[in-house]
């Protein structure tokens, strides 16, 4: 077993964190009688030979050895190791090669190259194992048909076999899927798979899942032919699959061992949380439904069209799924999702909590169009208060508690003071409070309500614990939103002790709420002053802000903002073009921060020229901006803004404003909801003032 393991030289090769030299002991625990042991070396295999994907020359090393282990029927659970050994297959083949073949060079070589030679000469081998004896194994071996049997009329042949030999739902989704993986992967096999699927997805004798399967590996194939009749035979065949897959209740998460609370900040916890949900999968058709969204891309209506029928399901797993897919589409791609919103909220009636509390999570995170799900959610919110009572928030079962509070956290976005009764009960009892702090800043109508009980929070905070700080930034930012100047006291207090302990970033979220006090906050110059001179390039700027807002002395102001700008930190531009006029000793500086190199440099620069300089900067500021957006449309959010603010003078930018509205996918900062949305707005804004005839023929939708 292992012939020649050990003439290799492994601690001369590395993998994700340092020398390889561990993967022998890996190898042979992999082979181990013991369930945690053999557990422990495929985690540590994932985790660090094949790190998130990667394929190192020490992966690549490996695989000889897992091949050896595979084919062995000795070893304990042969599917886990051929499962890996595809999974590395894929990720070479991925990574490793450009569209046409060409193999990718990277310094450091990777191992991608050698990984794909080595599994594709063993492609004969993936065959015997599609067939072996052992159900498990048969699954995991049948991608690697489509992905190292270059011959593909065998591929295609065993292809055609298993289908009908294997019953499993799973098996023949793997099978027509490693069918298209081999049209895409070996051109010559294209119109013969694309044949064969078109026949299985007509031929009603094979069940609803193999049909549908083969319409969406189809449209995979050559996502460019799909027709119009495509969608309505997927949406057909959908529903036939509600009554072809049996009805389960949703499993339980599994348990993990409770986080210590003291050490790691609840937030973190709740990140890792949600991830662990994003990352499971309830229906056996959501990955190939998903593969079929991605196919789509842009085609927004039929791709609700589809979600329509997924969330109609009466299979609770495929519409937790669906809920999902919903916010992937909403957040990715532009159009009236109206009938997709009001969908995802009807998934809150459903008995099902975990479905309920998924579907107000989106809800949330769309928040920026959601309002046609705001009835909605203050129905489901009442009605579990009038079910539980007031204290429902904090409700022990764990399901119903995540379901309340993303409903009122969705709601709380909404600016709907309908969510405050619940706010302010995890503010009184601290149930889960960093929840509620984290949208209390939408709700300004009720700031006599929650800025006392925030500030409260802020106090009894331990500055000197580095986990406080994402609770501590959280708070202040809300106070920030909230804008109440009854809070400067609480706020100045938490200033003076972030900075005692080197809290940085709450030191600067603190001085960000004072700016946002303005004059109210006069009395805490003498303590934001000493913090304009601070070493850190962060606090240094925000600083000077406040001093700023609160003092509003042009003269102290000035020269620090000067220097600020000398030393490239360009958070002091935006406080220059809102001082505007006054400002113009810091126009020979801005000017020459335009021939920067960095886009994030010139865009706030131009815009504070504009703003101090007026019409006479116009030409030099619309170059500048105009440039930076098309390298980098991240930017554009604060491009179209100061075009807007140009008013006329910005008319040469309608071509590229025009251009970067058809896009069907979200763009601006982070390609964000709420950022995309402010763009397409002041955009359309913008085009209809500068091109008055565009109101008349507007941009057309995306979809």
């Amino acid at each position: 077993m292992f012939d020649g393991l050990h003439d290799i030289d492994w601690a001369s090769m590395e993998h994700a964190y340092g020398s390889a030299e561990e993967i022998p002991a890996l190898l042979w625990a992999l082979r181990s009688p013991d369930t945690g042991e053999r557990r422990k070396a495929l985690d540590r295999f994932y985790g660090a030979v094949h790190h998130q994907g990667d394929v190192y020359p020490a992966t690549a090393a490996s695989l000889p050895f897992l091949f050896e282990l595979a084919a062995d029927g000795a070893t304990p659970e042969r599917a886990a190791v051929v499962a890996l050994l595809v999974s590395i297959g894929r990720e070479a083949l991925e990574r490793g090669f450009e569209d046409d073949g060409t193999e990718i060079e990277y310094y450091p070589p990777t191992g991608c190259g050698q990984a794909a030679a080595f599994l594709r000469q063993r492609g004969t081998e993936f065959a015997e194992l599609a067939c072996d004896p052992d159900p498990d194994v048969r699954l995991a071996a049948i991608p690697g048909l489509g992905l190292f049997l270059d011959d593909a009329g065998r591929a295609a042949a065993v292809l055609r076999e298993r289908l009908a030999a294997e019953r499993g739902i799973a098996a023949r989704l793997r099978i027509v899927e490693a069918a298209a993986t081999l049209a895409l992967g070996v051109p010559a096999a294209m119109h013969q798979v694309m044949d064969w699927l078109a026949g299985l997805a007509a031929d009603p004798t094979w069940g609803p899942v193999t049909r549908l399967a083969a319409v969406v590996q189809r449209a995979r194939c050559a996502p460019d032919e799909i027709g119009e009749d495509v969608v309505p035979a997927a949406v057909g065949l959908l529903r036939e699959t509600a009554g072809a897959i049996p009805v389960r209740r949703i499993a339980p998460s599994p348990s993990r061992p409770a986080t210590p609370t003291d050490t790691v900040a609840p937030q973190i916890v709740a990140a890792f949380e949600d991830l662990d949900r994003r990352t499971r999968v309830y229906a056996p058709t959501t990955i190939l439904l998903r593969t079929f969204h991605d196919v789509l891309g842009a085609r927004v209506l039929e791709r609700t069209a589809v979600l329509a029928e997924q969330l109609n399901s009466p299979d609770p797993g495929s519409r937790l799924d669906a809920v999902r897919m919903s916010g992937e589409l909403m957040r990715t791609w532009r159009g009236d999702h109206t009938r997709l919103l009001l969908l995802v909220a009807d998934q809150l009636t459903t008995a099902d909590q975990e479905v309920a509390a998924e579907a107000a999570a989106v809800l949330a995170s769309c928040h920026p169009i959601a309002a046609p799900a705001r009835e909605a959610l203050a129905a489901h919110i009442d009605a579990q208060r009038a079910a539980r009572g007031p204290h429902v928030w904090a409700a022990p079962q764990a399901l119903l508690r995540r379901s309340h509070q993303e409903a009122v956290r969705a709601l709380a976005r909404l600016g709907d003071a309908r969510a405050l009764p619940s706010l302010l009960a995890a503010l009184d009892n601290d149930a889960d409070a960093w929840r509620a702090i984290q949208v209390s800043g939408h709700l300004p109508q009720a700031a006599n309500e929650l800025v006392p009980r925030l500030c409260d929070h802020l106090r009894r905070i331990d500055l000197s614990q580095q986990r406080t700080e994402m609770s501590a930034n959280a708070i202040l930012s809300a106070l920030a939103a909230l804008g109440d100047p009854a809070a400067v006291a609480a706020v100045l207090d938490t200033l003076g002790a972030a900075a005692r302990h080197g809290q940085h970033q709450i030191t600067r979220s603190a001085l960000k709420a004072l700016e946002a006090f303005g004059p109210a906050a006069a009395g805490a110059q003498d303590t934001i002053r000493p913090l304009t001179t601070a070493t850190d390039a962060h606090i240094r700027p925000a600083a000077v802000a406040a001093l700023w807002a609160v003092g509003g002395d042009l003269a102290e102001v000035m020269p620090l903002l000067l220097g600020l700008l000398d030393d490239r930190i360009t958070d002091a531009a935006d406080l220059l073009g809102e001082i505007g006029p006054p400002a113009s000793a810091a126009l020979p500086r801005l000017r020459n921060l335009l021939t920067h190199d960095y886009e994030w440099v010139r865009v706030p620069c131009a815009a504070a020229l504009w703003e101090i300089g007026g019409e006479a900067e116009a030409p030099a500021v619309l170059d500048a901006l105009l440039q930076a957006m098309a390298k980098n449309p991240a930017t554009a959010n604060h491009v179209v803004a100061c075009l807007d603010r140009m008013g006329p003078l910005a008319a040469p930018a309608l071509p590229l404003l025009r251009e970067q509205l058809a896009l069907p996918r979200r763009g601006g900062r982070f390609q964000s909801v709420d950022h995309d949305e402010e763009l397409q707005r002041i955009g359309r804004t913008l085009i209809a003032r500068l091109d008055p005839p565009a109101l008349a023929a507007p941009v057309p939708p995306t979809a």
